[in-house]
């Protein structure tokens, strides 16, 4: 039997591209097991798809002045250790990491055991994590064809992200029905990120009395972000959180407004959505959603609002402006070639697990 380890951890970006990979596997009869952290978020969304966990120490590595900086290298080595354990044991074929700090150990040991490892950059410039698994693995994969410029020729390829096969299978009429909306109004769906952005929440309530003479809007606001004051206002949703029908909402939705990280715009060109992307500011992150958001404005596939520039004037125009060109935000959509990173990446486990 074919053996593979995944690895990938943090947030559900180095987690749900993995979970988009395990069905394919599962056909191809791979025995599966992941390596995440003691108790990250990883941990949950793995064992419920039924998927061998084992934890193992984990530690950020900052580039800035921390207490933690001083202890964490110690918790990496010992996650070194113990995922050496679980290469001696298992005897993957192949490994293959979203990336997070978690996965530095894993791909570390598998260069060790001379276990062929596949890592997968999400953004535009590689994270410090995969930074230091770059020389250890034997192919890059990235979303961006920019990315390229930045990984050694001979190991990057332009796969884009994998995307969960059932958020393609989605029903419109389910969406609205869910929602309790209507079919003869057009759909904004809006969608902040895993926990929600106040900023993007804000300015979106601000210009509901405009955009609901116009479009009904379902709100994925984040948790703890609903505003009771709007529960029962017609044509307008808001949810904290949703699983399921999320790809009933993508369905039924016309246009998207979203944060850019890199695995939700992914799934908005794989969709073929005329989309806003409002990415974090630099001051709150590394600039990665920035420079992703450009990327997809360059290409033709988004209308890019920066949230400095976030009001409830612009967004209005930004959303209107897209609606007005959407045909050619979906046809630049359709000539991508990174719609089929599923089959892409599995192509390249097999070419592995065969040798």
């Amino acid at each position: 039997m074919k053996k593979i380890i995944l690895t990938g951890g943090g947030t559900a970006g180095h987690v749900t591209p993995n979970l988009a990979l395990i069905p394919s596997l599962k056909e191809l009869g791979y025995e599966i097991h992941y390596i995440g952290s003691y108790q990250g978020m990883e941990k949950k969304l793995i064992e419920d798809a039924g998927i061998d966990y084992h934890g193992i120490s984990s530690g950020k590595l900052r580039r800035y002045f921390d207490l933690k900086n001083f202890s964490d290298p110690f918790r990496v080595l010992k996650g070194y250790g113990e995922a050496l354990k679980l290469m001696k044991k298992y005897k993957p074929d192949v490994v293959f990491s979203k990336g997070g700090f978690v996965a530095v150990p894993v791909v570390l040991a598998a260069k060790h055991y001379k276990i062929p490892a596949i890592i997968h950059e999400s953004d535009m410039t590689p994270g410090l994590a995969n930074k230091i698994c770059i020389p250890s693995a034997k192919t890059i994969c990235c979303n961006f064809p920019e990315t390229l410029n930045y990984l050694p020729k001979d190991k990057a390829i332009l796969t884009g992200s994998p995307i969960r096969k059932e958020l393609l299978e989605g029903d419109r009429l389910t969406g609205l029905q869910y929602a309790h909306l209507s079919a003869n109004k057009p759909v904004i769906l809006v969608i902040g990120g895993s926990l929600g952005s106040i900023t993007v929440n804000s300015a979106v309530r601000k210009v509901l009395p405009k955009l609901l003479n116009r479009y009904q809007v379902i709100h994925i606001c984040g948790k703890g972000n609903l505003d009771e004051s709007l529960i029962n206002l017609d044509g307008y949703k808001q949810y904290e959180y949703v699983d399921t029908p999320l790809k009933h909402f993508f369905a039924a939705a016309d246009i998207v407004v979203s944060r850019a990280g890199a695995n939700s715009i992914c799934e908005i060109l794989a969709l073929r959505k005329p989309n806003v992307l409002i990415p974090l500011s630099a001051a709150a992150s590394r600039g990665d959603q920035i420079l992703n958001a450009k990327s997809f404005e360059k290409q033709g596939f988004s209308t890019v609002l920066e949230e400095e520039q976030l009001t409830e004037f612009s967004l209005e125009q930004a959303i209107l402006d897209t609606d007005q060109n959407r045909n050619s935000f979906i046809k630049a959509m359709e000539q991508s070639p990174l719609s089929n990173a599923v089959d892409t990446i599995i192509q390249l486990i097999e070419s592995y697990s065969t040798q």
